[in-house]
């Protein structure tokens, strides 16, 4: 998800006592380092509000915040102040389906389609998905269906209602069980078959066995009606003013608003001390290795290491300490979030974020825990952050030369050499690893400069070469994080006939821009989050991580665990009057050499489509320097972009309908089937 920008923050502190004499007595520490976090996170790592709490045995024993929730009142964040929680909303949903179990309900290893009688897929192998497989991210299916999921100030239901629709056509990326990575369609599945089976909306469920029994007053859905005012607000690059609220309306898979206090408190039933709302047993049972069970990166320590609902659940740097951590990240558009937990101290603390990353929150939840930990005299010392020597150079065995070739992740595909025991690597993690040469220390392994980053080969037993990272990361102010992944797979040449790749290399750099996203979607104010731009190796047969199949056709090539294999996706493209459209998911894109100039009068009409599509236009040098102003309905909007793509103006966001049309830009219309606009295109 996009970074937000950073602002000046103010900071407000509030600690709640406890019984214990230190509780009363010894916070400082643990204020001072979770101040100090919070303004840094605030200062420099783009959260313009962040909010904090530590519960030790049921009772809130640090509670803070730093930043504003408001830039332009200059209000600052509150124990109260609701953020969304992101995929934190997960460990939610995989409780609910838990509480049915209790009941014999439902049986988690038993198969899907004996609950979800209407779940089909193109693909026999769906009939082997359980629920503790949509809880452990091992299902195999695709991933994610993100059209109309992330709304400004909308939360139409329509991405829950139409999964099971989409579902149909699409097949797997891997056997169930095989191997667990990341899945958020697993987790709308789930609020489906939490639905079915209670007989309430998820939201009721939620309202009714979780939020009145616990008290969590401010723990609400899209679908609840309570005080929006009570959100943080949240911003985005060079626009100056607060974003409308973002619904999530991916409800099981990360639409939680909350606040620290209350995430905190749902950490005490997810450890086990809440018995009357979920028993010991099922909260053990989400503590459960369930990444064990498939192909796993080797090494133990680690981020990521999935439980059910659980991102990690023998999460660094505690296991160095013998102290089990379970831990949960989210992240959506624009909120950010991380819970995490010492089920066998009764611990837990949250830190919830408009912008910034919950890789930053959960760092600050790992400094602030360890250093409470100190403060009670369960650890003795915090250790060091790990060192490394500076990677050293030695001669490469000539055998390692044959992993050279082509390697893919989810959407991209990358030509490695491994020559002269060098490899020039692409960037990693969205940017937060550049990209850089690595080199051939022994061991078969090549480390970057600073000897930080280890690349090395995995034969998996399901027999994929997978390019392995161990990332020890280093941020300053904040702190060290590990991250252990495999990052690429090894694919095999896939030769096409001269027919087919033509075709292909005709798309190579191509882009294509989404046709079915409501105007009140996020993706406007991000142009990118509309784009697909199709990459072709053509020599070696693949798009995009896809296995090319014939002319308008490829497929997943990867089954990566971990995370990097997240989000898998088919390219399935047709012509319709000579223009050419992608669809991916069931979501149509159209080709941009397809896209009509805006050229035109001084007045016009422009309307929305009996199938309710998107129009896009390209600004031509007849429309370029002019005053575009446009009158629409209220279910209607536009969105101006310039040649680069750089947002100039969004109506939803800005409520201003006027603009002045940069050359070589966008301009897109959206709205219900059959909305008129009505144009007025002046000399500026």
């Amino acid at each position: 998800m996009k970074k937000m920008v950073s602002v000046l923050m103010t900071t407000l502190l509030l600690t709640v006592p406890v019984a214990s004499a230190f509780a009363q007595t010894s916070q400082d520490p643990v204020k001072e380092k979770a101040k100090k976090l919070a303004s840094k996170i605030v200062s420099d790592y783009g959260a313009s509000g962040i909010q904090y709490a530590i519960r030790d045995h049921g009772s809130v024993v640090l509670s803070g915040s730093a930043g504003v929730k408001d830039k332009a009142a200059n209000s600052p964040v509150t124990s109260d102040t609701m953020f969304g929680i992101g995929s934190i909303s997960k460990v939610y949903v995989t409780a609910a389906a838990l509480k049915l179990a209790e009941t014999n309900r439902i049986e988690l290893d038993k198969p899907l389609i004996t609950y979800l009688k209407d779940f089909k897929m193109a693909d026999e192998r769906y009939k082997k998905i359980t629920p503790r497989m949509l809880m452990n991210h091992s299902s195999g299916l695709y991933g994610s269906h993100y059209e109309n999921g992330f709304l400004f100030e909308d939360n139409d239901t329509k991405t829950h209602d139409e999964l099971l629709a989409k579902l149909r056509s699409e097949h797997l990326k891997a056997d169930p069980g095989e191997f667990s990575v990341y899945c958020n369609d697993g987790f709308q599945l789930l609020e489906i078959l939490v639905e079915r089976i209670s007989g309430l909306s998820y939201s009721d469920f939620l309202k009714t066995h979780f939020s009145k029994p616990l008290d969590l007053s401010s723990t609400k859905t899209p679908r609840d009606t309570f005080d929006r005012t009570k959100l943080a607000k949240t911003y985005a690059p060079e626009i100056d003013q607060a974003l409308p609220v973002e619904n999530v309306n991916l409800i099981g898979t990360g639409g939680i608003y909350s606040t620290a206090e209350d995430v905190s408190k749902f950490g005490d039933v997810l450890i086990g001390n809440r018995t009357d709302i979920l028993s010991e047993k099922s909260a053990k049972a989400m503590q459960s290795h369930e990444y064990r069970k498939g192909v796993w990166v080797p090494e133990e320590t680690n981020t990521i290491n999935y439980g059910l609902g659980w991102d990690a659940v023998k999460l660094a740097p505690f296991d160095d300490y013998g102290i089990t951590a379970l831990s949960k990240g989210g992240d959506t558009q624009m909120y950010h979030a991380n819970l995490t937990t010492l089920p066998e101290h009764d611990i837990s603390v949250a830190v919830l974020s408009s912008g910034g990353s919950s890789t930053f929150n959960s760092i600050m939840s790992s400094n602030i825990l360890l250093e409470y930990l100190k403060t009670k005299g369960i650890i003795k010392e915090i250790l060091p952050a790990k060192t490394f020597q500076p990677a050293v150079k030695v001669d490469m065995p000539s055998e390692l030369r044959a992993y050279s070739g082509l390697y893919g992740s989810t959407g991209k595909t990358v030509n490695l050499e491994f020559k002269n025991g060098e490899v020039d690597f692409p960037a990693l993690f969205g940017g937060l690893v550049p990209a850089q040469k690595y080199v051939y220390t022994g061991n078969r392994q090549f480390k970057n400069r600073d000897g930080n980053l280890t690349l090395s080969f995995d034969q998996a037993k399901n027999g994929n070469t997978y390019l392995k990272l161990n990332a020890y990361l280093n941020l300053p102010g904040l702190g060290q994080t590990v991250m252990v992944t495999y990052e690429y797979q090894k694919l095999d040449a896939n030769r096409l006939d001269q027919t087919t790749k033509k075709a292909w290399e005709q798309r190579n750099g191509k882009k294509y821009y989404a046709l079915d996203e409501k105007i009140t979607s996020v993706g406007y104010g991000n142009q990118a989050l509309l784009t697909q731009e199709i990459t072709v190796n053509a020599d070696y047969g693949y798009a995009s991580g896809t296995k090319i199949v014939n002319p308008n056709k490829a497929v997943n090539a990867v089954a990566i665990p971990v995370m990097s294999g997240r989000d898998s996706f088919d390219l399935n493209f047709y012509k319709k009057n000579h223009t050419e459209y992608l669809t991916i998911a069931g979501q149509s894109y159209i080709h941009e050499d397809g896209i009509q100039p805006f050229s035109q009068g001084s007045s016009a009409i422009r309307s929305i489509s009996s199938n309710g599509q998107a129009a896009w236009y390209m600004i031509d040098k007849q429309s370029a320097g002019r005053v575009l102003t446009v009158k629409a309905p209220a279910s209607g909007g536009f969105a101006v972009y310039d040649a680069k793509g750089k947002l100039v103006n969004f109506s939803k966001i800005s409520k201003n309908y006027s603009t002045v049309l940069p050359e070589g830009g966008l301009i897109v219309f959206g709205g219900h089937a059959g909305d008129i606009f009505k144009i007025d295109l002046k000399t500026k």
